[in-house]
C-alpha cells in the first residue's frame, strides 16, 4: 500500500487532485491497485521548514511551479532502487519541480505490509492480507 505524504505550502484542491491522480496512475501502471494508493497533503506554515539555517519559504524561487516540499513515501520492501528512482522522478514532475525550486526532499521508507492495517467492511486487516485477497480476485 504505497502512501505518499506531501508537506509544503498550500495547494488548491484542483492542484492536489491533479498530483494525486497522476501519482495513482503511475503506480497502477506499475501493478499497484488504485484503491491501495494513498496521497496525503499537509500544509506547512511559513518559517517551519529550514535548510542550512534558513526558512525554505524565503529562499529565491519562481512564482510558478513548486516552491518547496518535503515528501515521505512508504512502499513495500520489495520495491527496488529502479522503482524508487522512477517514482521519485514522477513525484518531482507531478509537483512541477524546476530549476528555480529551492528545496525538494523525498524520503522512501520501506514498510512491510504486515505492519500496516486497513479497515475493510468494519474490521481491520493487514495490508498484506488485503493485497493477497485483491490479487486472488484478479486471477479468477
Amino acid at each position: 500500500m504505497p502512501t505518499i505524504e506531501i508537506s509544503g505550502p498550500e495547494l488548491s484542491v484542483p492542484a492536489r487532485r491533479k498530483v494525486a491522480v497522476r501519482l495513482t496512475r503511475w503506480l497502477t501502471g506499475h501493478g499497484v491497485p488504485a484503491g491501495h494508493v494513498v496521497v496525503r497533503f499537509t500544509e506547512v506554515p511559513a518559517s517551519t521548514v529550514f535548510s542550512g539555517g534558513m526558512p525554505v519559504d524565503v529562499l529565491p524561487h519562481s512564482e510558478h511551479g513548486l516552491r518547496h516540499a518535503s515528501v515521505t513515501v512508504c512502499v513495500g520492501p520489495d520495491r527496488d532502487e529502479g522503482f524508487r528512482d522512477a517514482l521519485a522522478s514522477e513525484i518531482a514532475e507531478a509537483l512541477e519541480l524546476h530549476e528555480r525550486t529551492p528545496f525538494l526532499y523525498i524520503e522512501f521508507r520501506p514498510t512491510d505490509p504486515g505492519h500496516v492495517y486497513l479497515a475493510h467492511q468494519g474490521t481491520l486487516r493487514r495490508a498484506g492480507e488485503a493485497l493477497a485477497t485483491a490479487q486472488g480476485k484478479a486471477q479468477r
